[in-house]
């Protein structure tokens, strides 16, 4: 008899690493002179700090894909995520 076990890791809810990823990945590509998605006050100019802003405004074209051992593959968009809120 095949049990189904109820899905444990919210779908809609980012990880505090999955956060630092993102931000990290698109501050990097801020770096190296990828356009800046967002309009920015003058004063800011560190790439992280305009990778946040773009974050927060879900501006980065990212997606999250959550491999877990067992079970299928999670894929959250950055458009739909609850960005207010940290899993873990």
């Amino acid at each position: 008899m095949e049990t189904h076990k109820p899905t444990m890791y919210p779908t809609t809810k980012l990880t505090r690493f999955e956060r630092a990823r993102i931000i990290g990945a698109r501050a990097l590509q801020i770096s190296m002179g990828a356009p800046i998605l967002v309009d920015i006050p003058k004063e800011l100019s560190v790439p992280t700090e305009i990778a946040v802003l773009e974050f927060k405004k879900r501006a980065v074209p990212m997606t999250v894909v959550r491999r877990i051992e067992g079970r299928q593959s999670v894929t959250i968009d950055i458009f739909s995520a609850d960005l207010e809120e940290m899993w873990y």
